[in-house]
């Protein structure tokens, strides 16, 4: 069977799935290239509110797919860096959407598929799901923005550890670490991720969108330039109709309804 990402809806939401089941759902340019299609046109599309990413099956995402790993030993090295451009590609797309993205993790996202999980801005995960940055056991080094995410998310001795030993992390140690939202019941990661979309879509767009771009940028900005940022993402937000929208709605203690 051949890798592909599958895409449909759930009301304002659209669903990815990873489906290369045969390889635990294993990543390669094909998806890569899809899941940037996917969101250029869920960006434009003013029907859909959030995007969840999901594995099909048991499995979230394995990674990268050894036996193709393998064969890229026998290749110039351009070949595997042309992939890993692939790959960062769609993680950067994923980071710059406008749009609240969730991962749903059943099983296990392993190597790349940890990755995936963690450039999303929420992750869902079943209680029973496992995490794996797994590089340093094949003799690899992370790629898709891992070493960025944890360098960051945790203690140095911590993130060391998960990189440099390569052991399996259950998912209730990661959400009591912050790294991931929400705990689901075994097999029910994906239904949590859609009430959550359903959450996230009832709200302003535009609004969403501004803290995702500040929260984006605030790791490499200074105090006052990250004041500046709030300064203009407030006012451009106050002038928007959805402000007057909300406001109205509260004041009437009535729900809003958001363009």
């Amino acid at each position: 069977m051949t890798a592909e990402l599958k895409s449909t809806s759930e009301g304002r939401t659209m669903v990815l799935t990873i489906a290369n089941p045969t390889q635990r759902n294993a990543l390669g340019p094909e998806i890569y290239a899809a899941g940037i299609e996917a969101l250029n046109g869920a960006e434009s599309s003013d029907e859909i509110r959030s995007v969840v990413i999901v594995g099909e099956g048991a499995w979230f995402c394995a990674g990268g797919s050894l036996q193709r790993l393998s064969d890229n030993r026998q290749r110039d090295p351009s070949v595997q860096a042309e992939s890993i451009e692939g790959l960062h590609n769609w993680i950067d797309s994923i980071r710059a959407f406008p749009k609240p993205i969730i991962a749903a993790v059943e099983g296990a996202a392993a190597g790349a598929g940890f990755s995936l999980a963690l450039a999303c801005d929420f992750v869902v995960a079943a209680r029973d799901a496992i995490f794996a940055a797994s590089y340093s056991n094949v003799a690899l080094s992370p790629d898709g923005g891992l070493s960025w995410q944890l360098g960051r998310a945790l203690p140095r001795q911590l993130a060391s550890e998960w990189l440099m030993c390569g052991e399996r992390i259950g998912a209730p140690r990661l959400h009591a670490l912050g790294l991931v939202n929400e705990l689901s019941e075994n097999g029910q990661a994906l239904a949590s991720a859609l009430a959550l979309a359903t959450r996230l879509n009832a709200r302003a767009p535009n609004s969403l969108a501004s803290i995702k771009e500040l929260l984006s940028e605030a790791p490499g900005a200074t105090f006052a330039s990250q004041l500046s940022q709030e300064r203009d993402h407030f006012v451009r937000n106050l002038h928007h109709p959805n402000a007057g929208i909300g406001i109205a709605a509260f004041v009437e203690k009535k729900p809003p309804q958001y363009e």
